[in-house]
């Protein structure tokens, strides 16, 4: 009986499309898994752990090239812990930049809904009747 997690499982427990992993492995980002005796991918729980991380990066925006090299000094070892930590810590600048970037975006939006706020209470206020009766 084959062990570990088939594509379809992968995929499921990921979000990415089978073709994704599949270009992934092509691609030289993920080691190929091991098959089964069927010929099918089996994914193990390390797998599944490489391939978080590697979406967790490229969401961030890490370029496949960095992503490649990443996993290629991981496959290295230990000795190249510095050039991994180096790698990491120029990613994570340019991901604390673009939340600084994102910050600054959304308090421009939160104050322009502010004042529209702002101007649609003043309209009200002029478009209302006047509740009080004149005399008669």
């Amino acid at each position: 009986m084959d062990e570990g997690l088939t594509i379809a499982e992968v995929s499921a427990a990921t979000g990415l499309t089978a073709h994704t992993l599949r270009y992934y492995e092509r691609a030289g980002l993920l080691e190929p898994p091991q098959r089964g005796g069927n010929g099918h991918r089996r994914y193990t729980s390390g797998d599944l752990h490489r391939i978080r991380l590697l979406t967790r990066l490229r969401d961030t925006g890490m370029s496949i090239a960095d992503v490649r090299r990443y996993f290629e000094l991981v496959r290295a070892g230990e000795g190249t812990a510095a050039e991994r930590r180096r790698l990491l810590t120029e990613h994570r600048a340019g991901v604390a930049a673009r939340i600084a970037q994102l910050q600054a975006d959304l308090a421009l939006i939160d104050y322009k809904i502010e004042s529209y706020e702002d101007i649609e209470k003043r309209y009200a206020a002029v478009a209302r009747p006047s509740t009080v009766s004149s005399p008669v």
